[in-house]
């Protein structure tokens, strides 16, 4: 049953198409991919999802409810959560104030109490490995956990969805085999995952299923073994013309 329906979304920056008619579903449950060449159009995919960015065409679909011309703020708290691809945690306030904005400011029920909101982000900041640096300014954190307090905050909007922007860059491959293993847990708490990456060790060995794009339109969907071996994958991330 899919969670989320991008049915022909096309967004034009000017004279340039950075997004065709795209179409692709990610159903409830599972981790897809969406991957691409440099300048398909991924992070525009996430912005319009998101309300970040609106389309000139095309429709977005969430649970059976059309949210193509939802704010942001609205579809965080219908239960669609993101990450950047260049981190964005408030750098002034400690580990665990970035966790109570996504837990007061990105979630229907905000009406609770600063204790409960605590309670209900402590079992985040222990999966994280960041619940001893709770009260340290993220500006003093290493790139690493940087990258876990973005993730910190938006799972503490408690997310159906999270989009997760390029999250494996600038990891070593050891912190790479800790982020896909705490990106599995996430999964396995009930959150569905939608991952744009390069790395394709995470693709390969996190996704269900894989859509690839190329200059803003849909080439290839499938397994992340039928999507690597598919002719017009190869050539896109060759250079050539498909």
């Amino acid at each position: 049953m899919a969670i989320l329906v991008v049915d022909r979304l096309t967004k034009r920056f000017g004279g340039l198409v950075a997004v065709k008619e795209l179409s692709f579903h990610v159903d409830k449950g599972d981790i897809l991919g969406l991957i691409g060449p440099n300048g398909a159009g991924k992070t525009t995919v996430f912005n319009l999802i998101s309300g970040v960015l609106k389309p000139d065409r095309g429709n977005i679909i969430f649970e059976g409810e059309d949210i193509t011309k939802s704010k942001p703020h609205e579809i965080c708290k219908k239960g669609i959560a993101r990450t950047h691809q260049l981190c964005k945690p408030f750098l002034n306030q400690t580990v665990l104030q970035n966790a109570l904005v996504g837990r007061f400011f990105g979630h229907a029920d905000n009406k609770v109490s600063e204790e409960r909101a605590i309670a209900d982000v402590t079992p985040l900041l222990e999966m994280l490995n960041l619940y001893d640096k709770k009260d340290e300014l993220v500006r003093n954190l290493s790139v690493l956990d940087r990258k876990n307090v973005e993730l910190l905050r938006a799972l503490a909007t408690k997310p159906k969805l999270i989009l997760l922007d390029e999250p494996a860059a600038g990891l070593n491959p050891k912190e790479l085999s800790s982020f896909m293993e705490k990106v599995k847990e996430i999964n396995r708490k009930g959150i569905t995952v939608c991952i744009v990456e390069h790395v394709m060790k995470v693709v390969s060995g996190l996704c269900n299923r894989v859509v690839v794009i190329h200059h803003g339109e849909k080439i290839s969907e499938g397994t992340p073994i039928e999507v690597a071996n598919d002719a017009n994958v190869i050539k896109a991330y060759l250079g050539e013309a498909i």
